[in-house]
């Protein structure tokens, strides 16, 4: 029977072994605008997020975990490739993301996670904010997936004039949610338009229904899930089974409707006796946007949040979760988005490209508990500008933006070192103390500007309307 089976394998493919000896399963689950102190695993005394502090307590809850930029398409042009993203032209000095006039995108020769783990026949499917270029060439049916359920891009965009509510003055109501037809975002299926104003008061509900119901219909092959909240950035909406729900106002509530779907995700995991062979990551793609107050998050103890080089822009709130792969515990050592390319890969039997230059480290010693984390450093981009870098527990800022409105840049008198195993906060300044280090870190971030010399041209700035 065992000789058959192979048999039947060797011709079938991969969909005929039992989980267990196929390539493990991967599903990355990832919030907007997500605080690090927006969790009860992380701290959070009012939002109850029980299924993600069950996620954490089971797996591994990563306390020093950095996206590579503060802001969404960067953010998630990072992720995706493992690169920074002004590597591939996805940071901007004058268009910080892209918006739905925009004619750019993640650049085709650009390698994604699901192309990388095509090598190995993984089955794929995108669900949620893309963020990437919202024209057919750039959505994810193109960078390696196959299939998209989502909306292309931030849900407060493409506002209908004359409707928008000021969300300054709706901010000051924690509890106040506005109409969805203010908002005349598309839903979309693959590169169809389903649903325009999509219904934003149920998509976090549907959002985690596609991934459940994927999981099963995949079920016997490996796959790779991606699914990208849209929440909870602004404009927030929670469906009626769960407003009012939270002692810390719509915002709670969006977050208890999210932790709601990653517990149907992990118990249909469970269910389907896939978790001995599934990762599953939970992350922010950059901190809270702090300037809409009560329907912002909070960052913690980190100093600031969206859009500023601080860890509260930076540093976000991150579990792996995998009963038969990931040893539990509590990680304090560093690790990135720009990862997960890398470890899926060396966890997958895939390899990530060799052609250009990579930023990530694979992480799975990590993820086994069988040794250290290889990241010891870390440089701190937004705007295609270079603004700080992380050796060990030394951090050097040498730009910074203002903590909330941070379109605006703040002079410096000099650089700024904080020592952030001592100083979560980053308020003391080690600048004057500490003349070795700060030399030591010069020089990284010298080599670090000529090493990314390879940048693409910016992608951010084309326009459709000129």
């Amino acid at each position: 029977m065992k000789y058959l089976n192979f048999i039947l394998c060797f011709f079938l493919g991969l969909t005929l072994l039992p989980a267990q000896d196929r390539p493990p399963n991967f599903v990355i689950i990832f919030c907007d605008d997500l605080g690090y102190g927006d969790l009860s695993a992380f701290g959070n005394p009012t939002i109850r997020t029980p299924n993600l502090d069950r996620m954490a307590a089971e797996g591994q809850k990563w306390t020093q975990f950095y996206v590579a930029d503060p802001v969404c398409t960067p953010s998630r042009a990072a992720l995706m490739t493992g690169r920074y993203p002004v590597r591939n032209g996805m940071s901007s000095a004058k268009r910080v993301v892209l918006f739905p006039d925009s004619a750019g995108g993640l650049p085709k020769d650009e390698v994604t996670i699901a192309e990388v783990l095509k090598q190995k026949g993984y089955a794929t499917a995108a669900i949620g904010k893309w963020h990437l270029g919202h024209l057919p060439q750039f959505l994810p049916t193109n960078q390696g997936f196959d299939s998209y359920f989502g909306i292309p891009y931030s849900n407060d965009m493409d506002h209908i004039r004359g409707m928008k509510p000021n969300y300054y003055n709706l901010a000051d109501d924690p509890d106040a949610m506005p109409e969805t037809k203010y908002y005349n975002v598309p839903l979309m299926e693959n590169e169809e338009i389903v649903e325009r104003p999509a219904d934003q008061t149920t998509i976090t509900k549907r959002y985690a229904e596609r991934a459940v119901q994927y999981i099963k219909d995949n079920k016997e092959q490996p796959f790779f899930l991606y699914l990208a909240h849209n929440l909870p950035h602004i404009p927030l909406f929670a469906s009626k089974d769960f407003k009012g729900s939270s002692k810390r106002g719509l915002y709670g509530d969006v977050l208890q409707e999210i932790d709601n779907g990653v517990g149907n995700i992990l118990q249909t995991i469970r269910d389907e006796g896939l978790e001995d062979n599934t990762i599953v990551v939970f992350s922010s793609d950059n901190g809270p946007w702090l300037v809409f107050r009560t329907h912002g998050g909070s960052a913690g103890p980190l100093r600031a949040g969206k859009g500023t080089t601080f860890e509260g822009g930076q540093r976000v709130p991150t579990i792996f979760w995998g009963p038969g792969m990931v040893k539990p515990g509590l990680v304090t050592d560093m690790g990135s988005t720009l990862d997960l390319i890398n470890t899926f890969a060396a966890l997958s039997g895939t390899k990530v490209p060799t052609d250009r230059k990579m930023d990530g480290y694979d992480l799975s010693p990590v993820l086994k508990g069988s040794g250290a984390s290889p990241r010891q450093e870390f440089y701190y981009w937004t705007r295609a500008k270079l603004h700080a870098v992380r050796s060990g527990p030394w951090k050097l800022h040498i730009a910074q933006r203002e903590p909330v409105n941070y379109g605006r840049e703040v002079e410096m008198a000099h650089p700024e070192l904080y020592n952030l195993e001592k100083d979560i906060s980053e308020a003391y300044d080690r600048y004057e103390h500490e003349p070795e280090v700060v030399e030591r870190l010069m020089k990284m971030l010298q080599m670090h500007e000529t090493d990314t010399e390879d940048r693409l041209p910016d992608n951010l700035e084309a326009r459709i309307k000129e």
